[in-house]
């Protein structure tokens, strides 16, 4: 019964996106509807081979890996597209005659640079959370993920969501707010495969075999249920026509930059750090083959952080006419995040008390130590740019894009470049990684490529906002704009060097990985029988 709802659900949705395509108004809106039909179109005729097959019979003992090796796959894919994207970008801002004429703006510093951040954000580091939360939520709970085959669902739809996202960006449409949002469309999609996502998540915690819940999945937890109330409050808008992609948002002027800025800030609170603190809290322990350090640290960090974190937007709207109340709460709020911040670095790097050595001898455990070191750093840059006269000087210039970018980076991309070397050799039943010199390769051409990306932003960005003050013995500004730009060219050079370098390692990390599975010996599968794998 169920291949026959499905072929009908899928039928529907065939006819409605050639109906959308024939009276598209605009070109996004055109190329999303082609993307939706040739989906839905292929979906509806692999589903017919199917019908009347016998359903698999799945072994409740076995963990469900196939859909985290996919997203294994799509993260490291995802990850060598951002950060290529992100080094062009840097180059077009040090050589601006790389904003191609011929390209009629498609190519252009302004619809790659969204581009460049959702691929990173969302594309790479989305693609890591999911396959993550999906690896450690069946091992600490004992259990096989819920749902079936909804955990591929969650997978290929969110593929969907970043193709037409992308997409989106490059043909111009957004709904033009700072985060450049993707249009009401995608918007939409992306919502109903979060709540899958959510259903997937919870509900193998419900099942599971384990009475207690690992902190990991708290994490894990406040991460998906938070990410879901930030976008549907952030993007809710009402379409201009339902065959076109421009929308009407519901919040205007300084209650839509606090809007934004309560996502923004909070994207980064709950996307970018409690979703990869539970990759700390469970690929570290792993790594070192020790237990987390304070598990009462980590409860107290969990709570601290989410309770804290959702405050703190206002900060990035100093001196604007937010009112000044809410500047000052965000900004206080911010000043607290540090403690909770740091007791989570701490106890991650204590985890390997009893096992420094192991720094010495197994470069996937120093790269994750060094994500660690980089989110204690940009968790106290962060409360420090938050206070007022630091951001008078700061806000606006390149310094805020060092701080960014050590965080994503340092903290985010070196994480993740740890947990897929954890990953790859126990997914795909090998004794172990093909090279770990290759390793350390990457080890260093990243964190030396992290280094000189946000020295350079650091020394430009102060170099920006001392010049931008600056004034003569009458009051008059003495340097212009342009002054400020050309003034910065060397330090840009750096950080298309610096990016480069990030980039070419993270190209030597697929390598290596697509050696370990083609190349190194099995081991025996992995079984659901008990918790502790």
């Amino acid at each position: 019964m169920w291949d026959y709802v499905k072929l009908i659900v899928l039928g529907v949705i065939v006819v409605f996106a050639a109906i959308a395509a024939n009276f598209a108004r605009d070109l996004a809106y055109l190329v999303h509807a082609i993307i939706i039909f040739l989906t839905a179109a292929g979906l509806f005729l692999w589903q017919i081979r199917r019908v009347g097959e016998p359903a698999p019979v799945h072994n409740p003992n076995e963990y469900m890996d196939g859909v985290v090796r996919a997203g294994v796959i799509a993260t490291a894919f995802w990850g060598v597209i951002g950060f290529a994207a992100g080094v062009f970008i840097a180059a077009q801002l040090t050589w601006p005659q790389l904003n191609f004429d011929w390209a009629q703006g498609y190519l252009n510093f302004g619809r790659l640079r969204p581009l460049h951040t959702s691929a990173v954000i969302f594309a790479f580091g989305g693609n890591a959370l999911i396959a993550t939360a999906f690896y450690v939520v069946q091992r600490t709970s004992a259990a096989r993920l819920w749902g079936g085959n909804l955990a591929w669902f969650v997978f290929w739809g969110y593929q969907l969501f970043i193709v037409m996202a992308a997409t989106g960006y490059v043909l111009g449409s957004t709904q033009g707010n700072e985060y450049a949002e993707p249009e009401w469309l995608t918007d939409l999609w992306l919502t109903i495969v979060w709540v899958a996502f959510l259903l997937v998540f919870m509900g193998t915690i419900i099942n599971r075999r384990e009475p207690h819940i690992y902190v990991a999945n708290w994490f894990y937890m406040a991460f998906i249920v938070t990410v879901a109330m930030l976008h549907i409050v952030n993007n809710v808008s009402i379409p201009v026509s339902v065959f076109g992609s421009k929308s009407v948002p519901l919040w205007s002027g300084v209650q839509s930059a606090m809007i934004q800025w309560w996502y923004g800030h909070n994207a980064v609170g709950f996307f970018l750090t409690a979703g990869f603190l539970g990759m700390m809290y469970y690929f570290i322990p792993k790594q070192a083959e020790r237990p987390v350090y304070s598990y009462k640290l980590s409860i107290v960090h969990f709570w601290a952080l989410i309770f804290l974190y959702i405050w703190a937007g206002p900060h990035h709207l100093h001196y604007t006419a937010l009112p000044d109340w809410a500047q000052t709460l965000g900004m206080t709020f911010s000043i607290m995040l540090w403690m909770p911040s740091w007791g989570g670095m701490i106890n991650g790097l204590m985890t390997l008390s009893g096992a420094w050595d192991k720094l010495r001898t197994d470069p996937v455990i120093r790269m994750m130590v060094v994500a660690v070191g980089f989110y204690g750093m940009a968790t106290f840059e962060g409360p420090m740019m938050s206070i007022k006269t630091v951001n008078a000087l700061s806000h606006y210039t390149d310094w805020t894009v060092g701080h960014v970018h050590s965080g994503a980076l340092g903290w985010n991309g070196m994480i993740t470049f740890g947990a897929l070397y954890y990953l790859v050799p126990k997914l795909w039943q090998r004794e172990g990684l093909y090279s770990l010199r290759l390793v350390s390769w990457h080890f260093w051409l990243a964190t030396l490529g992290i280094v000189l990306y946000a020295a350079s932003m650091w020394v430009t960005g102060i170099m920006e906002g001392l010049m931008w003050r600056e004034v003569d013995a009458q009051g008059f500004l003495v340097n212009s704009f342009a002054d400020t730009v050309a003034a910065k060219f060397p330090m840009y050079v750096v950080r298309t060097l610096g990016g480069l370098m990030f980039l070419l390692g993270a190209i030597i990390m697929c390598y290596n990985l697509w050696k370990t599975v083609t190349s190194t010996a099995e081991r025996k599968p992995a079984t659901a029988a008990v918790a502790a794998e």
